[in-house]
Formats: structure tokens, sequence, C-alpha cells
């Protein structure tokens, strides 16, 4: 028979997802810091549209930040919280580029592809291990990231499948 935690859970199951979420974490924090970078930083035509929709962005990245934090602690585990650990184990990078509004929604388009692919790889391990709180705190993230995406690409004039450039193959995404 297997071990339990707190919340009714099998404890090798729910340490899977804390890892996996902890990885989520680190790419949300990253996402985060980018989005606020975009915020200060952005110049030319489109600057007050996007200097109010990357403020918008960014509260909302803070929110789930604290949010999948907080569930890492319910599984019984410590979120990681340094930058260090997590330039070690997210696959979003810091982005340099944060003026040029193009460029800086790009950035998004792929965060959030990034986002998405592990919140559907985090459903399947919360759905394996039972862990309803997970898997509602992921599906309601996707669907609203997913209209998301198709708010920035509407705003690019394209669809984000049309970016090659883009496409982040799903085998790269969480494999650190």
């Amino acid at each position: 028979m297997s071990q339990m935690n707190a919340i009714g859970l099998d404890l090798k199951k729910s340490k899977k997802l804390a890892k996996k979420l902890n990885i989520l974490l680190a790419n949300y924090s990253i996402f985060y810091q980018n989005t606020r970078g975009f915020h200060w930083n952005i110049k030319g035509e489109k600057f007050f549209e996007l200097h109010v929709k990357f403020e918008e962005l960014y509260n909302d990245l803070r929110l789930k930040i604290d949010e999948i934090a907080e569930r890492v602690l319910t599984l019984g585990h410590t979120p990681d919280h340094r930058y260090t650990d997590y330039q070690k184990t997210a696959t979003i990078t810091e982005s340099a580029e944060t003026s040029d509004g193009l460029k800086c929604v790009e950035n998004i388009l792929h965060s959030f592809q990034v986002i998405i692919s592990m919140q559907r790889e985090l459903l399947d391990l919360s759905e394996d291990a039972c862990d309803e709180g997970t898997n509602a705190l992921m599906s309601d993230y996707i669907r609203a990231q997913e209209k998301l995406v198709w708010m920035y690409s509407a705003f690019l004039g394209s669809t984000i499948s049309t970016k090659e450039s883009m496409v982040l193959p799903v085998h790269e995404v969480g494999q650190n």
C-alpha cells in the first residue's frame, strides 16, 4: 500500500507533481520578469496599448506564481524561490530585447507555448495522481491562456501555428 500525504495523495506521485510544478514556477517567474521589462521599456507607436497590456499580463502572472507556489506547499513540498534555481530549470530564458513591441509580443507568444505545454503535462500527471486541485488549476490556466495566444497572435496579424520559428517541439519542453 502506498503512503499518502496530508491531502490523501500518493507521496511519490505528489513529489513528481511538485517537481514539475517547481519547473513551471521557474518558467512563470522568468516570464513574469520579462513581461515587467517589456512594460517598463516598450517604445514606439503602440506604446500606450502595449504598456497597458503588458501590465495586465504581469499582474496575472504574479498571481499565478503565488498560486503555483502554494500548490507545491499544499502537496507537502517546498517551492523554489531563487532566480539561480529558476535559470537552471526553466525553458524560458531572460529577454534582452524589451523595447520593440513586435519582438516583445513574439516573446510572450513563445513563453505561452512553453507554459501551456508544461501545464498539459501537469494535467496528465495530476490525473494519474487523482489530484483534482492541480488538475483544475492547470485547466483554468490553459483555457484563459489559449485565448490570450489568439489575441496576441491577432495583434501580430498571424496565428501562432503559422510561425514555424516560434513552434517549440514538445519533447524539448520541461526536459530539464
